[in-house]
């Protein structure tokens, strides 16, 4: 999935939703460090889009607290 799209997708989420997506985001993340630690991971790549996606769920989320504090 496109970064674009996926960003999109996560606008239209609620925030609990979002706290939800990084929670899952923020598991996934461990247990690929893990694998890494113990040579079990074979797409080391993978490492490095999840810590994107967990920095645009954060962010999303930040914007959408902003936003209530200015309404």
């Amino acid at each position: 999935m496109k970064a674009s799209n996926y960003v999109k997708e996560l606008r239209e989420e609620s925030v609990e939703a979002l706290q939800e997506k990084l929670v899952a985001a923020k598991k996934e993340l461990f247990n690929l460090r893990f694998q890494n630690a113990t040579n079990q991971l074979e797409n080391t790549a993978r490492i490095k889009e999840v810590r994107k996606n967990i920095a645009r769920i954060q962010t999303i989320i930040t914007e959408k607290a902003r936003e209530a504090m200015n309404a």
